[in-house]
């Protein structure tokens, strides 16, 4: 039990260490190689915060650990609205603009089809690779239609061979974060008598949220609320369509029913919410902010006991 509980302490270590050098490297990288801010920020910054979940998933998935995988896409969704969101805004309250309207309508699109697949117990890689496919029409429809808030000001760019050695080491620590993260995983639940699924749903999910939290916190730090928000609804469409495409692709396993009655509903209904939010609230203050991180304390309770 102590060992996999190292393993799991130096994999979440691993995991949010290698996703901040990892968005550092890349988007160092983007911005010398005269990329924009908007696809920096919609592709390269979204998909390397996303590297946490898939390296965690796809392992899982590679080593008959399905629950752990979906588990993690799951919790990491329902730690991005509540956790992450709500962290954010106790920093400083987050104004709500209609920008934000039509990626929570896709991030609620994308959790109902994820739910609805489940019931239905379907899976295979050509639905994998739909997944995907609905990804990349997403990023094109982003990247024509841009929001307000896409343009961020300009920085100076960092010196090439320092990114490049930021996403080196970035990348191998999220390989060997993530490797250490599952074994232990897989350890505890086995040792505490619980699903590999609940642990997805806890441990994994917190953990490779890691570099979200960083990002949104730091975000709203800055007061740039839409920064803030964008990075939890992107990195939610990203989680169910990116890293459950590839998921699903190299590992076809059905998505776990135990999902079906309690977590993906709560993923529908944070999505609703977050949806609800930017159509009829102005803001996320401090008090709503703490609401939320009660809500995912409760979450989290409910599914230890």
């Amino acid at each position: 039990m102590t060992t996999a509980a190292l393993l799991v302490l130096a994999g979440l270590i691993g995991l949010g260490f290698g996703g901040e050098w990892l968005v550092r490297g890349s988007v160092g990288i983007a911005q010398r190689m005269g990329i924009s801010n908007l696809v920096t920020g919609l592709v390269i910054v979204g998909a390397a915060t996303s590297m946490p979940e898939m390296v965690a998933s796809i392992q899982a998935a590679m080593i008959g650990s399905p629950g752990i995988a979906w588990g993690n896409i799951a919790g990491s969704n329902i730690a991005n609205t509540l956790l992450i969101l709500g962290a954010a805004a106790l920093v400083a309250p987050i104004v709500l603009t209609g920008a934000g309207r039509r990626d929570a309508v896709v991030a609620l699109a994308a959790s109902v089809l994820i739910w609805l697949l489940t019931w239905q117990g379907i899976a295979s890689p050509l639905l994998g690779m739909g997944l995907l496919v609905l990804l990349v029409v997403y990023i094109v429809w982003r990247y024509r239609h841009p929001r307000p808030d896409d343009e961020e000001e300009d920085e100076d760019p960092p010196i090439l061979w320092k990114a490049i050695l930021f996403f080196i080491i970035g990348v191998a620590a999220l390989v060997v974060g993530g490797k250490l993260l599952v074994d232990g995983a897989v350890d505890i639940a086995r040792f505490a008598g619980l699903s590999e699924t609940v642990i997805g749903l806890t441990v994994v999910a917190i953990g490779t949220s890691l570099p979200e939290l960083a990002a949104s916190v730091a975000a709203a730090l800055r007061g740039k609320s839409g920064l803030a928000l964008g990075n939890v609804v992107g990195s939610n469409i990203y989680n169910l369509l990116l890293i459950g495409g590839v998921t699903m692709t190299i590992a076809p396993f059905p998505i776990p029913a135990e999902l079906v009655d309690v977590e993906l509903p709560l993923v529908v209904g944070s999505a609703l919410m977050l949806l609800l939010l930017c159509w009829f609230a102005n803001r996320i203050n401090r008090w709503l902010g703490g609401a939320l991180l009660l809500g995912f304390a409760a979450f989290n309770v409910m599914l230890l006991i």
